[in-house]
């Protein structure tokens, strides 16, 4: 069973609003990237053509940190939590992957509001001793308020 000092930061927010924008350009680079061709990632003409309308991003880019907004969140989580968790035995950490929900397409040009919390720490105990398990969730909001997407990263610590 996890200590208080390390589940108080259940519901918490990992930072304030980071804000990202989409510009057609990264998305391009970013599909080049992951070696993905569809043409709604870099042919306007096509993607005017399609349902879409114009060219949207591929699931999971949300662009990059716009210009002189300074990032509110922290990838790395909150430090006092992180502390927390060292000082319980667990303070490796291990990527264990990410999970999305998409609710409508990122666009060129959109601008985005990303902000985080952690959704829940548990303890496990596997083969090579006890674990905790960290969800943090993401909702990603457009500039016209719509949630694009919905992202939940696990990581585990040892």
């Amino acid at each position: 069973m996890l200590p208080e000092e390390i589940t108080k930061f259940i519901g918490q927010s990992t930072g304030g609003i980071r804000v990202m924008e989409v510009e057609k350009g990264s998305i391009r680079r970013f599909a080049e990237s992951v070696d993905d061709p569809n043409l709604l990632y870099c042919d306007e003409e096509y993607a005017r053509n399609s349902k879409y309308g114009s060219i949207i991003s591929v699931p999971g880019f949300f662009g990059w940190p716009a210009k002189g907004v300074r990032a509110g969140g922290q990838m790395g989580g909150i430090p006092e939590l992180n502390a927390a968790l060292a000082k319980n035995g667990f303070g490796r950490v291990l990527d264990g992957g990410m999970e999305y929900e998409f609710f409508c397409p990122v666009r060129a040009g959109d601008t985005l509001a990303a902000t985080s919390f952690i959704k829940d720490i548990t303890e496990v105990e596997g083969r090579t001793g006890k674990m905790a398990i960290m969800i943090t969730e993401t909702t990603y909001l457009n500039q016209n308020g719509d949630l694009v997407a919905r992202a939940r990263g696990t990581s585990i610590r040892r």
